[in-house]
């Protein structure tokens, strides 16, 4: 199994209702692709709550193998879900590990 973790920063200039609904929407659209991305065996997003830190997103996902992450990567279901962060995001960290 691979896990894959993403984290995201938002742009400082964002207002927080901005940044609020950004965050929501990125969460729905990411948690709801297992209905049309079989291979994605867990997937969720959490929202920092805690302003002190850096990262603002996170996703935390689970898959069999790294050909099934890439496979994600490039999906167009997952490709549209990513791109409501297009005009927000202004970092970004990933790992992807064995388990």
């Amino acid at each position: 199994m691979v896990k894959h973790i993403v984290l995201f920063k938002l742009k400082e200039t964002l207002s927080q209702e901005e940044k609020a609904d950004v965050m929501n929407r990125f969460k729905s659209a990411i948690e709801a692709l297992p209905a049309t991305i079989p291979f994605i065996r867990r997937i969720h997003v959490g929202l920092n709550i805690n302003p002190a830190e850096q990262w603002d997103i996170c996703l935390d996902s689970e898959f069999d193998t790294l050909e099934d992450v890439k496979a994600y990567a490039v999906h167009p279901a997952h490709v549209a879900a990513a791109g409501i962060l297009k005009d927000a995001k202004d970092g970004r960290a990933c790992t992807d590990y064995e388990f």
